[in-house]
C-alpha cells in the first residue's frame, strides 16, 4: 500500500463511490480505485489497485461520487474527475484526468453525490461557496439550477458536509463559527432535521451548540460542544444508532 499500512502516515483521507484519496503527513496526495472518469487524477483512466501519487503540497481532500477535490497548503483549491454537472467548478462540463485549479483562499472542502455530484468549500473569511448538481437545492442558492462555477451561499461558516445520492436527493449540512447548525437540499427522510420533509433551497437553522457535522446518504449526524452525539433522517438499517 505504498507506505499506508500504518494509519499515522495519513493526514487526511476521503472515500468516493468507488475510489479513495489520502494526504500523507508530508503533504503528498495519493489515490487508488476506479478511474473511469479520471477521478484518481493521475492523467489516465486506468484503475489502480494500489496508491499512486498525484502531487505534493496538499492539506485536505474530499471525494464525491466520481470526482475529487483537494486543498493545498497555500489555500488553492483543485478538482478533477467527472464533471457532467459542473462539480469541478472550472466553468465547463468536461471531465478532467488531472487536477485543475478552481480558486484560492480556501480553508475547507466537501463533496457529495454520485452520478450528479456537487462540491462545497469554505474560504478563509468564512464565506461558503457551492457548485455542481443542484436538483434538490443542495447548493443552497435558492434555485435548482446546476452551477458550473462557485456561487456564494453565505458567511460565517466553519465546517461543511455533503451527502446523498441523485436517486434520492442530496442534502448539505454546515456549521457556523458560532456553533449554529444549518441544513438545506433534499429532505424526504427528514435528513435536514427541521421537523419537516420539505426540501429547502436555502439554509435553514437546525440548532445551536454544535462542534462537528457529518452527512450520509439519507441521514445526518452532529456532535455538540458538550460531547453529545445527535442523529436524524432515514433509519431503515439502524444508522441513527
Amino acid at each position: 500500500m505504498a507506505g499506508f499500512a500504518h494509519a499515522a502516515v495519513a493526514a487526511t483521507v476521503a472515500g468516493g463511490f468507488t475510489h479513495a484519496l489520502a494526504v500523507r503527513s508530508d503533504g503528498s496526495l495519493w489515490a487508488w480505485g476506479w478511474n473511469l472518469y479520471g477521478q484518481l487524477g493521475d492523467g489516465t483512466n486506468t484503475d489502480r489497485l494500489t496508491p499512486v501519487q498525484i502531487g505534493t503540497g496538499f492539506a485536505a481532500v474530499a471525494a464525491g461520487g466520481d470526482h475529487s477535490v483537494a486543498l493545498k497548503t497555500d489555500g488553492s483549491l483543485w478538482a478533477w474527475g467527472r464533471n457532467s454537472s459542473g462539480e469541478l467548478g472550472d466553468g465547463t462540463t468536461t471531465n478532467r484526468p488531472t487536477p485543475v485549479q478552481v480558486g484560492t483562499g480556501f480553508a475547507a472542502v466537501a463533496a457529495g453525490g454520485d452520478e450528479g455530484s456537487y462540491t462545497l468549500a469554505i474560504k478563509t473569511d468564512g464565506s461558503l461557496w457551492a457548485w455542481g448538481y443542484n436538483g434538490s437545492g443542495q447548493l443552497g442558492d435558492g434555485t435548482t439550477t446546476n452551477r458550473l462555477t462557485p456561487v456564494q451561499v453565505g458567511t460565517g461558516f466553519a465546517a461543511v458536509a455533503a451527502g446523498g445520492t441523485v436517486e434520492w436527493g442530496n442534502h448539505t449540512l454546515a456549521l457556523k463559527s458560532d456553533g449554529s447548525l444549518w441544513a438545506w437540499g433534499s429532505n424526504g427522510f427528514g435528513q435536514l432535521g427541521d421537523g419537516t420533509t420539505t426540501n429547502r433551497l436555502t439554509p435553514v437553522q437546525v440548532g445551536t451548540g454544535y462542534a462537528a457535522v457529518a452527512a450520509g446518504n439519507l441521514h445526518s449526524l452532529a456532535l455538540k460542544t458538550d460531547g453529545s452525539l445527535w442523529a436524524w433522517g432515514n433509519n431503515f438499517y439502524g444508522q441513527l444508532g
